[in-house]
């Protein structure tokens, strides 16, 4: 062997070795950087797995809280009715909770109702102790008496108009025509009250209020004006 190739084959093996050198070195570094990288996974996996434990123990407290409240409440109202014939039986067992959707399940960024439950178990207890008080309830909040004329009007609107239907086919001297025309002029004649259930429903069940004189005499002005303006818009 010549003196050149021995020069050659020696700068040969230097090239191999350091290519050699370099791919260790890379594949150490990448080792490393995919240990790291999975070590902050891990450690970013746990902190979620530990925000949803403590998101689901607040939960279940939560959930815990409201069936007690609720289980409280019950008693109490099936308390009240005990001594009323039927009541109890009407009254029944609580009802079963509501299941949440799969949206509500697993998300941070989903919001729970507690509030609205917490809200609307503390409204049932104030009326469950006012009841049990004997205290009245508030008259309709003033925001409200605007529109009770309106109410009053379109109730009794509807009413006229299905009495006018009435005395329209009550129009001949059958026995059966004039019990509809009979019925049609009765209907007419109490079309102005008829808003009067309708907005004591609407006023206990939004506002937990009742019907006050002046929202009473609100809500019969109006039916009285939309029954009146029907009869002569039929007269002519």
């Amino acid at each position: 062997m010549s003196a050149e190739e021995y020069r050659r084959q020696l700068a040969a093996l230097a090239e191999a070795t350091a290519r050699r050198d370099a791919d260790l070195l890379a594949t150490e570094r990448a080792y490393h950087d995919g240990a790291a990288t999975a070590t902050a996974e891990l450690v970013r996996a746990e902190a979620v797995a530990a925000a949803a434990e403590r998101r689901a123990a607040a939960l279940t407290a939560s959930v815990a809280g409201v069936d007690r409240e609720a289980s409280r409440i019950w008693s109490v109202l099936r308390a009240m009715h005990r001594r009323r014939p039927g009541w109890t039986a009407r009254v029944g067992e609580p009802p079963e909770p509501l299941l949440p959707q799969s949206a509500d399940l697993g998300y941070p960024d989903q919001s729970v109702p507690e509030a609205r439950a917490l809200a609307l178990l503390d409204r049932a207890s104030r009326r469950i102790s006012q009841a049990k008080r004997g205290i009245p309830r508030p008259a309709p909040p003033r925001r409200v008496l605007p529109l009770l004329p309106v109410v009053g009007a379109a109730a009794a609107a509807f009413t006229a108009l299905f009495a006018a239907g009435l005395v329209t086919l009550g129009g001949g001297y059958t026995t059966m025509q004039l019990v509809l025309r009979t019925a049609g002029w009765s209907v007419f004649f109490v079309a102005p009250f008829t808003g009067l259930p309708l907005a004591a429903t609407l006023l206990d069940r939004l506002f937990g209020s009742r019907l006050d004189i002046g929202a009473i005499g609100l809500l019969v002005l109006g039916g009285m004006a939309a029954a009146s303006g029907i009869s002569i818009a039929l007269a002519h």
